[in-house]
C-alpha cells in the first residue's frame, strides 16, 4: 500500500526529498478518513440493531444499556482498532512515531472500554433497583465503589501504556503516594466503609424516615450513595448527608414505628390543682349516668365502702378513709374512653398517668398508640381524642390550667372595677 502511494506521488511530480513525508501524511489522512467512516457506520448499524432489539424484548437490560450509552461508547473502539491495525504500514519508516501512535491508541481503547463498562454498571444498578426497590443491600454504594476501583486500575494501565512501562512498576511506586491518595479519596474511603457497616447492621434503607438535627434532615431517604445520603425533607427540600456521618453521628430512624402496629400518642393536659376535690353524692350520681363510668363507679363505691367499713372509718369527716375524687374519676373515664376507641391499638403500651405537679398545673398524660401510622390520619386521631378530652373536663368540675391571656386580665380588671364602684357607692 505504501509503495502504491509513493508511485502515485512520483507520477504527480513530487521530489524524492519530500516523498517519504508526503506518503506518510497521505496514508495518515486516508486511514483517519477510513476510521471515521467505519466508526460512523458501526455506530449507525450497532445502535439501530440495539434499539430494534430493545423494542422487541421485555428485558430492561437493553433499554438501560442504551440509556447509559454503553453501546454508543463501545462503537468507538472499532475505528481506533482500524487505525491501530494500519499504523505499522503508515509509519513503517518512523518506528518511534509508530510506537507512540500505537500506545496512544491502546490507551484510547482502554479509556473507551472504561466508559462503556461504567455505563453497563449503571445500567445494572438501575435494573437491580427496579426489581428490588426494598433491598437491604446498598447496591448503589457497591456499584460506585466498583467504578472507582475500576477507574483507578484503568488509569494506572493507561499511564503505564503511555510511558511504555509495566503497570506493576507504577503500582510498586504508589506506596509513597498512599497518604496523598488517602486525603484525596477520604470521603470515598470513609463512605465505602460506612456503606458496609450500614448494610451489615441494617442501619438505613431507602425509604426510611430519619431525623438528623445536626444536618437539618427530617424526611425520607431517597438515595444511599458512596459518599452522600440524600434525604427529602417534609418541606420537599433535599438534604445531603455524608455517608460516614450515619456511623459517627446520632440520628433517629422511624422505621421501627413504621414496622410496628401503631404510632405513639404522648401528650399531657395540665389540670388546675385548685379544681381537684372529693366527689359529693350529687357528683357521683351525675357521673354514674356516663356510660363509660357506670360500671367503674359501682365497683369503686363497693370497694371504698368495704374498705372504710372494715376499719370503722368516721365518714363525717372528709379526710377520714378513702373517697372518690373528681380527678381520679376523670382518669378512669379516660381509660375507659380510650379502651373503647376504635383507632387505638390495644395490644401496645397503654397508659393514662399522673405526672409530678408543677407550677403550671398537674399533668395528666395520655400514652397510647394509634392504629393508623399514616401521618395525616395519626394527627386526626390525636386531635379528635384531645378535642373530646378538653370538652369533657368541665363535666368533672375540673379546670384546665393555662397562663393568663389578655381576656383573663381584662375580666379581672372589670371585676376589680366593679368591686371598687360598689365600695364607693354602698347604698347604690
Amino acid at each position: 500500500m505504501r509503495g502504491t502511494v509513493e508511485q502515485w506521488l512520483r507520477l504527480a511530480g513530487l521530489k524524492e526529498l519530500a516523498l517519504e513525508a508526503s506518503t506518510t501524511l497521505v496514508l495518515l489522512f486516508a486511514v483517519l478518513a477510513l476510521a471515521l467512516v467505519v466508526d460512523f457506520l458501526v455506530r449507525k448499524v450497532l445502535l439501530r440493531l440495539a434499539t430494534a432489539l430493545a423494542k422487541r424484548t421485555r428485558s430492561q437490560w437493553d433499554d438501560k444499556l442504551l440509556e447509559h450509552r454503553a453501546f454508543h461508547r463501545s462503537a468507538h473502539i472499532v475505528g481506533a482498532l482500524v487505525v491501530y491495525a494500519l499504523a505499522p504500514a503508515i509509519f513503517a519508516n518512523w518506528p518511534t512515531l509508530n510506537a507512540i501512535i500505537r500506545n496512544v491508541l491502546e490507551a484510547y481503547v482502554v479509556l473507551v472500554a472504561l466508559l462503556a463498562m461504567t455505563g453497563a454498571l449503571r445500567a445494572f444498578l438501575d435494573v437491580y433497583q427496579g426489581k428490588h426497590p426494598e433491598s437491604r443491600v446498598p447496591m448503589r454504594v457497591l456499584v460506585q465503589a466498583t467504578i472507582i476501583v475500576m477507574w483507578f486500575v484503568g488509569l494506572i494501565v493507561v499511564i503505564a501504556i503511555l510511558i511504555d512501562q509495566s503497570p506493576t512498576v507504577l503500582l510498586g511506586g504508589l506506596g509513597a503516594m498512599t497518604a496523598v491518595l488517602a486525603i484525596v479519596y477520604k470521603d470515598s474511603l470513609l463512605g465505602f466503609v460506612a456503606g458496609i457497616q450500614i448494610a451489615s447492621n441494617d442501619l438505613l434503607r431507602k425509604g426510611d424516615w430519619i431525623e438528623m438535627p445536626d444536618y437539618n434532615a427530617d424526611g425520607d431517604v431517597t438515595q444511599i450513595g458512596l459518599t452522600t445520603i440524600k434525604v427529602q425533607n417534609w418541606d420537599k427540600t433535599i438534604t445531603s448527608i455524608p455517608s460516614y456521618a450515619i456511623i459517627t453521628d446520632s440520628f433517629k430512624n422511624w422505621r421501627g414505628m413504621s414496622e410496628s402496629g401503631g404510632r405513639r400518642i404522648k401528650r399531657a393536659i395540665q389540670i388546675d390543682m385548685n379544681s381537684v376535690e372529693f366527689c359529693t353524692q350529687d357528683m357521683i350520681d351525675r357521673f354514674r349516668k356516663i356510660d363509660d363510668l357506670k360500671d367503674y363507679i359501682d365497683e369503686k363505691q363497693r370497694e371504698l365502702e368495704d374498705w372504710n367499713a372494715k376499719r370503722k372509718i368516721d365518714d363525717t369527716v372528709l379526710v377520714n378513709g378513702r373517697r372518690m375524687t373528681n380527678l381520679g374519676t376523670f382518669r378512669a373515664y379516660l381509660v375507659s374512653y380510650l379502651r373503647n376507641h376504635p383507632m387505638i391499638n390495644q395490644d401496645m403500651t397503654f397508659l393514662v398517668r399522673q405526672l409530678p405537679p408543677a407550677a403550671d398545673g398537674l399533668p395528666i398524660e395520655i400514652y397510647v398508640f394509634s392504629g393508623d401510622k399514616r401521618w395525616a390520619a395519626y394527627e386526626d386521631i390525636q386531635s379528635d381524642i384531645f378535642d373530646h378530652i378538653l370538652a369533657v373536663i368541665p363535666e368533672f368540675d375540673l379546670r384546665v390550667y393555662q397562663h393568663p391571656s389578655g381576656k383573663d386580665v381584662q375580666e379581672v380588671a372589670s371585676l376589680g372595677q366593679g368591686l371598687g364602684e360598689a365600695h364607693h357607692n354602698p347604698g347604690g
